[in-house]
């Protein structure tokens, strides 16, 4: 973490990767003015908490500001998808919408790992902090998945231009995700279970399936359900990697 106005600006111009910004509510001086329009023109969240929460952080000389630096470096999108189609690979990417759980998200980046996903896509707000306890969570996997943070209506056109057909698991879908998803470069998209997808993103994925449930409870955890779709989409590919 890194605390006050100025030791932040700082930051952001060393071109340090910054999860998100916490200022005090309230707090308008003329530093903290300035700080908000850097983190806007570099995309960084910046969030209004109470003071409590920036002393429970660990800092009584906070300032009224708070940074939290990444864990890791974020990806290109862009450029994932080159190496991949250089490679000879078809792209296998996931994306998450509005998955904040570090512990959901950790589990979900562990379990791509395994499966040699390509990269895993996060939106540039209201998705789970990639800190130190994400990387925990993860196993370590965090240190070999490539995420990228992007706006994700932006990210699924790219996506769709470039050949990648983006797949929505929803419980919202009438299709099984066990029917045959037809191959080729894909994105799985999957939600929260308290928020699900956004509708937004809903209407422009090209498929939309779900996993089907036998029980009285209609939803899966986030993670259990992200390893069930990453493999089935494996199984229907016949990739081994």
């Amino acid at each position: 973490m890194i605390y006050g106005a100025r030791a932040v600006m700082e930051a952001i111009d060393a071109g340090r990767e910054i999860e998100k910004i916490l200022i005090q509510t309230g707090l308008k001086s003329e530093s903290v003015v300035e700080l908000r329009q850097r983190a806007k023109q570099r995309n960084i969240p910046v969030q209004n908490v109470p003071v409590e929460k920036l002393r429970w952080l660990g800092s009584r000389n906070h300032q009224g500001v708070v940074c939290l630096l990444s864990a890791i470096t974020y990806a290109s999108l862009d450029h994932l998808v080159d190496e991949a189609y250089s490679a000879g690979r078809e792209p296998f990417l996931l994306m998450l919408d509005r998955v904040t759980d570090v512990r959901n998200f950790g589990a979900i980046v562990r379990t791509a790992e395994c499966a040699g996903v390509d990269g895993i896509v996060v939106p540039e707000k209201g998705s789970a902090p990639v800190t130190s306890d994400s990387m925990k969570t993860s196993a370590g996997a965090l240190n070999h998945v490539p995420v990228c943070r992007e706006n994700l209506r932006n990210a699924l056109t790219f996506l769709q231009e470039r050949g990648v057909r983006v797949i929505a698991c929803t419980e919202k879908a009438e299709q099984s995700i066990y029917d045959d998803l037809g191959g080729g470069p894909m994105a799985l998209l999957l939600g929260s279970e308290e928020d699900g997808i956004s509708d937004d993103l809903l209407r422009r994925a090209d498929v939309l399936v779900k996993i089907p449930m036998r029980g009285k409870i209609n939803s899966l955890n986030v993670s259990v359900a992200a390893g069930i779709a990453i493999f089935e989409v494996l199984r229907q590919r016949g990739d081994a990697r």
